[in-house]
């Protein structure tokens, strides 16, 4: 089984050590290479062919934002995680990266030298392992599933819970995870059938649930949405708070609808697109003769606020059958429960396809739970949310 090779590219040799010994801690990712500015990973990329680069923002000689220009004038595709303390003081400058080709982001603990890596690593694991995954398996390699990596994350957890009820220190050795890990998964295994109570009817609005490479996935989508979509969009993209002002924003310039950070109690108003901010849940509610956009910190649903879940469980019970339910690429199972619940109550459902999904976990468990009608290629989304609402909103 071929390793996923990291290229970690960081000013900060103390950044490049702890990025590395997260890397090597996990089996089937293998730090191929560091570089302490953009201009050292370009000579790098060359001999060390990496399947991902986790890159800092802020360097001298050549910075983040430098070496993504440089890297899309080479034609270069090897996917980019942002990891810097910019990202949270500077979100537009991350949201610039992401214009650039970056594929996702994390931010640093503590400030640019943080000895808290640790506070991120399975995340970065997570991100690591998706789109290197893909990309190396695109190019060839046989790498493990990110569900292994998934796995090794699982059993830390595990292992720091145990630990933590002891009173002793977690063995930090993450290589015990793969020996208990079985690939015998029925990936053959038929959908569940959920019954609508009634037929598809009217479509009213479009909901859409995304998480691991869905902000790439969310422009590839919006930018073709038609010029003339009638309806409102509501979208739970799970991404930190301070940074969704700023994505709405980029959205907003290549999208011909409105695109906007959702405010709690503004009105629903059609070929407009609302984006969840972080750390907040969204939901619809009736005022009045209206709806309104609703906007709460009850605790987070499946890890994340804010939660797929959350937003389609209120399309549920308001809409009924009268919307359209979106689930895209996401690792875990957020949205898929109460995508079901759309369904149930017979709204129109999409799911992303496997083959398309950075990590195919959301949009997994929503079609083997029945949630989802018709599963889509990301490259035909766009095209298939037009049809259906062309045909069901008249």
């Amino acid at each position: 089984m071929d390793n996923i090779e990291v290229l970690i590219c960081d000013d900060s040799a103390l950044m490049r050590n702890l990025a590395s010994r997260i890397v090597e801690g996990t089996e089937g990712l293998h730090v191929a290479a560091t570089a302490m500015n953009g201009q050292f990973a370009l000579d790098k990329i060359p001999l060390v062919k990496p399947d991902v680069i986790v890159l800092d923002i802020e360097m001298p000689v050549m910075n983040g934002v430098e070496f993504l220009k440089e890297r899309k004038k080479r034609g270069w595709d090897i996917p980019v995680i942002i990891l810097s303390s910019v990202a949270t003081e500077g979100a537009a400058v991350t949201m610039e990266c992401l214009e650039l080709g970056a594929s996702d982001f994390i931010t640093k603990p503590g400030g640019s030298i943080s000895t808290d890596l640790t506070a991120v690593s399975e995340h970065l694991v997570e991100l690591l392992a998706s789109y290197g995954c893909a990309y190396a398996r695109a190019h060839g390699k046989e790498t493990h599933d990110p569900d292994y990596f998934s796995h090794q994350i699982k059993m830390r957890e595990a292992e720091r819970f145990v630990a933590e009820k002891k009173g002793i220190a977690p063995s930090g050795n993450p290589a015990i995870a793969p020996a208990l890990w079985s690939q015998s998964t029925d990936k053959g295994k038929a959908p569940a059938v959920v019954v609508p109570i009634r037929e598809g009817g009217r479509i009213e609005v479009v909901a859409v649930g995304v998480s691991t490479g869905g902000p790439n996935a969310l422009r590839d989508v919006f930018k073709d949405i038609d010029v003339r979509f009638p309806l409102p969009i509501l979208v739970v993209q799970h991404m930190p708070a301070g940074f969704t002002t700023e994505f709405a924003n980029s959205l907003d310039r290549i999208c011909p609808l409105d695109v906007t950070e959702a405010k709690d109690g503004e009105p629903i108003v059609p070929a407009h697109i609302y984006i969840a901010p972080g750390n907040y849940h969204i939901y619809v509610a009736r005022q009045g003769a209206d709806l309104v956009i609703k906007l709460s910190q009850d605790p987070p649903r499946n890890g994340h606020r804010p939660s797929a879940d959350y937003l389609f469980e209120s399309i549920a019970k308001i809409y009924q059958n009268r919307a359209l339910g979106v689930i895209m690429t996401g690792m875990g199972r957020d949205g898929a429960a109460q995508l079901a619940e759309m369904r149930k109550q017979g709204a129109w459902t999409l799911g992303q396809d496997e083959a398309s999904s950075i990590v195919y976990g959301m949009p997994k468990v929503a079609w083997e739970l029945g949630a989802v009608q018709e599963q889509v290629p990301l490259d035909r989304m766009a095209a298939k949310i037009n049809e259906l609402v062309h045909d069901h909103s008249k």
